[in-house]
């Protein structure tokens, strides 16, 4: 399996492959006027701003709509060819696999959550005339009886064309989306996105600045699954052990792959490299940071002694007082433990001293795919 999640040949230009655009969506009668600017937007017709065309040509976009959160990225390759510059962003919790444990089923509430961030996507996608684009669904789909169902109530009514990709794909775009950030004098590094519905982890071996995907896994546990099973708002130690009892099982195929009969101790690599919501957040805390700051946490290096401590200190805090961090918020209080427990097994499993913190992934990992196949280079710096 290639870095990049391709299989070799010609890449595939359909578009139904990379979703945009499919169809001319259908105009929307009747809708229900509401003071959000957010749904606004995801209602109103798009109007042309005083921006020249030119501004708007030659731009990709990227969605990735996972158990938690609608993900939107626009960019154009940059002018040096050794990345991309991000012209425009959006991302809202929308909480989509909410539920999907107990009941196997999409939501109603949920799918109407999802329909209207999803409708601000297509007006973006719209405004920025997107010639290439992918738009990507991961776990609560995957999971969900009626995901499919989804898929095309989204497809009819917006006129998005979603991509249900499977677990091996999630993996590749996450390594391609991180793999920036990997440590120059590196060797092996240890990849894990922490999702909402899953969590993949990839063993990457490196050299001469480039990646090669030595294994990989992806185990069916997210910060949305994971707080629905064992609770999100009042953890008690008990409970956090149990969540991360409950990761160590489910990570012990992948462990005993590594080991490959070794009698000696899991491998460790030279750094682990994080992309989710959770690094980011712990990096945030770890920083005082009054408000969350992407500038600030991608890149950042921290320890697992800062992990440690950030996650004990979460512990400690009522969910009221989770809510009230300002690099939690009210959004996130109830997953964050869960999240913390996913990755203090991940750091138990695998004791590297350093992580690197990244504020990207499967967006970028799929502009940096469609850059490439261009012929652009699009690795993000």
């Amino acid at each position: 399996m290639g870095a990049n999640g391709k299989s070799g040949g010609k890449p595939d230009r359909s578009r139904r492959r990379h979703g945009w655009p499919l169809r001319r969506p259908p105009r929307q009668r009747n809708e229900e006027a509401v003071p959000s600017a957010d749904a606004v937007a995801a209602t109103a017709p798009v109007r042309e701003q005083p921006c020249s065309l030119g501004l708007r040509e030659g731009v990709y976009g990227a969605l990735d709509l996972g158990t938690n959160n609608c993900r939107l990225l626009l960019a154009r390759p940059a002018a040096n060819a050794a990345g991309f510059e991000v012209v425009d962003a959006y991302s809202r919790i929308v909480r989509l696999g909410e539920g999907v444990l107990a009941t196997g089923q999409l939501s109603e509430d949920a799918i109407d959550r999802t329909i209207k961030a999803l409708r601000v996507c297509a007006n973006k996608l719209k405004w920025w005339n997107v010639g290439r684009a992918r738009l990507i669904a991961t776990e609560a789909c995957r999971m969900a009886s009626n995901g499919d169902a989804f898929i095309s109530r989204v497809r009819e009514e917006i006129g998005l064309d979603l991509e249900i990709i499977d677990r091996e794909t999630e993996a590749n775009l996450a390594a391609a989306g991180a793999s920036p950030l990997i440590c120059g004098e590196a060797r092996s590094v240890l990849v894990f996105d922490i999702g909402g519905g899953s969590t993949e982890i990839l063993w990457l071996n490196v050299e001469d600045g480039r990646y090669r995907i030595g294994d990989w896994t992806s185990l069916p546990a997210g910060v949305v699954t994971v707080a629905e099973r064992f609770g999100g708002k009042t953890v008690s130690a008990d409970n956090f052990a149990a969540m991360r009892q409950h990761v160590n099982t489910l990570a012990r195929p992948f462990v005993e792959r590594l080991l490959n009969g070794s009698s000696g101790g899991v491998p460790v690599p030279d750094h682990l490299l994080g992309t989710s919501g959770t690094v980011t957040t712990v990096c945030g805390i770890h920083l005082n940071l009054r408000r969350y700051d992407r500038a600030r946490v991608d890149g950042s290096w921290i320890t697992g002694s800062d992990v440690s401590r950030v996650t004990n200190d979460l512990l400690t805090m009522t969910y009221e007082e989770r809510a009230a961090s300002p690099c939690v918020g009210p959004e996130r209080a109830d997953l964050v433990l869960a999240g913390c427990a996913i990755l203090e097994e991940i750091r138990a499993i695998w004791p590297a001293e350093r992580i690197r913190v990244a504020d990207r992934g499967l967006r970028e990992g799929i502009l940096t795919s469609l850059m490439i196949e261009d012929g652009h280079h699009g690795r993000t710096a």
